[in-house]
């Protein structure tokens, strides 16, 4: 274990967890399949391999979903409420093992301690929601046009749903959908990514140990790892009525065709160009905050991450000014170490995109205000920590049209009233996060209007990263237009059912329609 390691406790939070040198990576429950490939997974922060994952076969896949689909024909029954209770124990679990769980998200991803920790506690917080909605699973009722007739809705369990999550949270997400999920009735497949296969490992553990201690059959969390070639195993499985992915927009697009053409369900969370608008009549403090925090939170490795500000051009040099000096008090380093601000990217070949896209913004005829770059020496030897970076740039840009998956913040002017920074904000492909920073109420009314943003996240006076658990989570164009964690989100993992019910001994049909024998 290296020097970070052990003087962080990381040691003793694997030892808290479960996690091994070796750790099988297929597991209905407590019952673990050996593999055949090994995945090993190095921290971003120091370089170190902290363990290795076995892969999942196809064979080992099939004995999962045998598992997972008998587990369902029995936890289907279990009434919500019960499986609530499930859920609660789940996330006292959770509130026992934060602190390790944390540490092992911070030291295997590469975010911050702090968000780490708070990583572990949005699951918390999700299965505080899950388990009041166990008791709120309603559907409608509505009068039937028919005498003596009665219309209502239900909705029933979906079935097997498969989750494909990403590095950047690979907790949280997964637990987004699991919470839900079992609440709904259904047994969940977790496909974790494979940058961050140890933290998938630790959830099975936590998750497999509460079902253990209720008596419930093996399969209704099943864990699998490895490459795409694993995830295509799902998305090709018509067993699994829905998908949950999370990632690129590139990924979203080849599941969605996939699972479409089998005419399965998609949850899809892709990729996020996120801006704020920086009005006259913004706070300069807030907006100062709200920005960098969200530009470099995560070294930039957030779908929420901001990636563009549209300033007023009265503003402009104000705030620009503002914002340079902020980088400069930055600190980049251990991400374990609560002094730093900003840790690592996930590997190398993020530096190496990073780096291009730097490139990319001089040549396209951006000005770089604040110069990136790759630290090395004392503290940077696994060669993945950058320096966050603020590039004058044209919305037009190719790079800036792209998704950057790194702390580089592009900066431009917009003239006249807030329509045109609302008309440049919606100029990308994408629409998940969003914001203005104002004190005008019109501006701020204007933006959340239905000819304002287009995003599936619309925020006033915060900046775009980060989200809580009781509104619905997603974004609309190539971002997927799927929804997570709050709200009536449930919905997606169950199937609705129209029911209508005669209570005589007439059999009218609808529309008036006669048919007599």
């Amino acid at each position: 274990m290296s020097t970070v390691a052990t003087s962080f406790g990381i040691e003793e939070a694997l030892q808290q967890l479960g996690i091994q040198e070796i750790n099988y990576g297929t597991s209905t429950g407590n019952s673990w399949m050996p593999g055949d490939q090994l995945i090993a997974s190095y921290s971003p922060v120091d370089g170190s391999l902290i363990g290795k994952v076995t892969s999942t076969s196809k064979e080992e896949y099939e004995a999962v979903m045998k598992a997972a689909t008998t587990a369902f024909k029995s936890w289907r029954t279990t009434p919500a409420p019960l499986r609530g209770e499930i859920v609660r124990q789940f996330g006292d679990e959770l509130r026992r093992l934060k602190e390790p769980l944390g540490k092992l998200v911070s030291y295997e991803m590469g975010k911050s301690y702090q968000e780490g920790l708070g990583e572990v506690q949005e699951m918390i917080d999700i299965c505080d929601f899950a388990v009041g909605l166990s008791r709120q699973l309603h559907g409608l009722t509505m009068h039937s046009e028919r005498p003596g007739h009665r219309m209502y809705e239900q909705y029933h369990p979906l079935g097997v749903v498969g989750i494909i999550s990403a590095f950047n949270f690979p907790v949280a997400v997964w637990s987004w959908n699991t919470a839900l999920a079992w609440i709904c009735g259904d047994v969940c497949v977790w496909k974790p990514s494979e940058k961050a296969p140890l933290c998938g490992i630790a959830c099975q553990k936590i998750a497999a140990k509460v079902f253990a201690k209720n008596d419930l059959p093996e399969g209704i969390s099943c864990l699998i790892n490895g490459d795409y070639h694993v995830g295509e195993m799902m998305t090709t499985d018509t067993r699994i009525p829905l998908i949950s992915a999370t990632g690129s927009t590139r990924m979203g697009k080849i599941v969605s065709k996939t699972v479409g053409e089998r005419l399965g369900k998609s949850l899809l969370e892709l990729g996020g160009n996120n801006a704020i608008i920086v009005t006259p009549d913004a706070d300069l403090k807030m907006t100062v905050i709200g920005a960098v925090f969200g530009a470099v939170g995560t070294a930039g490795q957030r779908c929420t991450s901001t990636r563009r500000l549209i300033i007023h051009e009265s503003m402009y040099d104000q705030v620009k000014d503002a914002l340079v000096a902020a980088y400069n008090q930055l600190r980049i380093g251990n991400p374990l170490d609560e002094n730093n601000h900003v840790g690592p990217l996930i590997d190398k070949d993020a530096v190496a995109m990073y780096n291009k896209a730097l490139e990319k913004v001089v040549e396209e005829g951006g000005t770089l205000l604040v110069e990136g770059g790759v630290l090395q020496g004392e503290g940077y030897e696994s060669g993945c920590y950058v320096k966050p970076a603020i590039a004058e740039a044209k919305n037009s840009f190719e790079i800036v049209q792209h998704e950057t998956f790194a702390p580089v913040l592009y900066l431009m002017k917009y003239s006249g009233d807030v329509e045109n920074a609302i008309a440049l904000q919606n100029g990308v492909a994408q629409g998940l996060s969003s914001a203005i920073m104002t004190n005008n109420l019109r501006e701020a009314e204007r933006f959340l209007s239905h000819a304002g943003s287009d995003c599936g996240i619309a925020n006033v006076n915060i900046g775009t990263s980060g989200a809580e658990i009781g509104g619905a989570f997603g974004g609309e164009k190539e971002t997927g237009g799927g929804r997570e964690s709050g709200s009536d989100a449930w919905k997606v993992y169950m199937r609705r059912q129209t029911n209508t019910i005669n209570y005589t001994t007439n059999l009218p049909l609808a529309q008036g329609i006669k048919f007599d024998l």
